[in-house]
């Protein structure tokens, strides 16, 4: 069975597909509408983005050193793995299904890349591309079984979620482990962009926003469609420009704990991995055929297919996608530990991969989703072992938070989907 099979099936308005059309000409009308978008239960990533306010202001309060430099830079990296895994299981979620097997495959996909740089002395690049590779081939089989012979996604990943398991028992043995120590693709999490580097990589992103976001405004006053106002624009550019820049000016800071010493500035190698990742996989959901086809098949398949599109490719290819970006959320989880080992991905990878991208505001029903609500879910599942771990906190206590956590967002999705419902959305 897939996730959606116990609620209602939304209709094509009811999708982030149709987020397009809903605009307003002036900025109090864009503000009225946002009101009204809220009221009727589309919240997005907001719950999200207040959560993860409110996590650090009180981690900020309990604790001196959470807000540090040294200790931001700490929760880029440990989030980096988790925000990938989400993004690539937004794809599967978005049509209702689920891939139980995301964590593990990443696991054998980073066991496979390490075996091959160890014992037969691949390059980094040629290994990623079989570790990535491997990750593909088995969304392909997975999507196959799910798409052609019809088996719920749930039987068929947890087959493959109990098999992978074997990979990396098989080739490095119980018990053992295999160093993940390449400079480069461990200088993913240990190494910084060099400060200037830094910088220009921000002032590229937000002037490239800038341009196309006005280029985008100007394109339809021209040709006489319904536009944003130019001050939500101004608006949007303004808040962006503060984020990045700022974050830059935050991790470009000397962070040792000893500045006199050494010296640790610049933003993590691994960040621009994950802001990469996230705008190429926005583009694909937001700008391409194959991104509106996704939404169309998770908000109505049957309408999708009366319409001519092809949903068993839709979804082998979201299966494809989720199991490749597992493969490299597991190659950044090892470049952080700095190994692999036969448990690597089996733990609560998954779960928490899930828990980020529901907290996001992605619908476990299918239809609603988006690339940047595993970024911010993945941020705020990362913030609370992070601020626990500076309490000196029980384990027991991070599992009990987050399982909290994620029990309220799917809360929050269910009343939104009802709300949604009732006012016709």
């Amino acid at each position: 069975m897939t996730l959606g099979s116990t609620s209602p099936t939304p209709s094509v308005a009811d999708t982030d597909f149709a987020a397009d059309t809903r605009q307003a000409a002036t900025l109090q009308d864009s503000a009225r509408d946002y009101v009204s978008r809220l009221r009727g239960g589309d919240m997005g990533s907001l719950p999200a983005i207040l959560g993860l306010i409110v996590l650090f202001i009180v981690f900020t309060a309990l604790h001196d050193r959470f807000l540090t430099t040294y200790n931001m830079a700490n929760l880029v990296v440990q989030a980096a793995s988790i925000c990938v895994l989400a993004m690539g299981l937004v794809f599967v979620l978005l049509l209702g299904e689920i891939d139980l097997s995301a964590g593990v495959a990443g696991g054998a996909s980073a066991t496979i890349t390490a075996l091959v740089m160890i014992d037969h002395g691949w390059e980094w690049w040629a290994a990623t591309l079989l570790g990535i590779g491997a990750g593909a081939a088995i969304g392909v089989v997975i999507g196959l079984l799910v798409a052609e012979l019809g088996i719920p996604s749930f039987v068929v990943t947890l087959a493959f979620f109990l098999a992978l398991q074997a990979v990396p028992l098989k080739l490095i043995g119980s018990g053992g482990s295999l160093r993940f120590n390449d400079e480069i693709l461990r200088g993913l999490s240990i190494k910084n962009v060099p400060i200037v580097a830094g910088w220009i990589a921000a002032a590229v992103i937000v002037l490239g926003f800038a341009a196309l976001v006005l280029w985008r405004y100007r394109t339809r006053v021209a040709r006489g469609l319904v536009h944003q106002p130019l001050a939500l624009v101004l608006i949007q550019i303004a808040v962006l420009a503060a984020i990045v820049l700022g974050v830059t000016a935050l991790l470009s800071a000397n962070r040792a704990p000893n500045p006199e010493l050494f010296n640790i500035s610049g933003i993590p190698w691994v960040a621009p991995v994950v802001i990469a990742l996230l705008l190429f996989w926005t583009f694909v959901l937001r700008r391409t055929r194959f991104g509106r086809h996704l939404y169309a098949v998770g908000g109505n398949a049957e309408a999708a297919r009366r319409a001519g599109i092809n949903v068993r490719r839709v979804k082998i290819a979201a299966f494809v996608i989720c199991s490749g970006m597992a493969a490299v959320s597991g190659l950044l989880a090892a470049s952080y530990t700095g190994k692999v080992s036969p448990g690597s991905g089996g733990g609560n990878e998954l779960l928490y991969a899930v828990g980020a991208a529901v907290i996001g505001g992605t619908s476990l029903f299918g239809g609603r989703g988006r690339a940047i609500d595993a970024v911010v879910g993945g941020l705020v599942i990362a913030t609370i072992p992070n601020g626990l771990g500076l309490l000196n906190q029980a384990s027991y206590i991070n599992f009990l938070v987050t399982g909290g956590v994620l029990l309220l967002a799917a809360s929050v999705d269910a009343i939104s989907r009802r709300r949604r419902s009732a006012s016709g959305v």
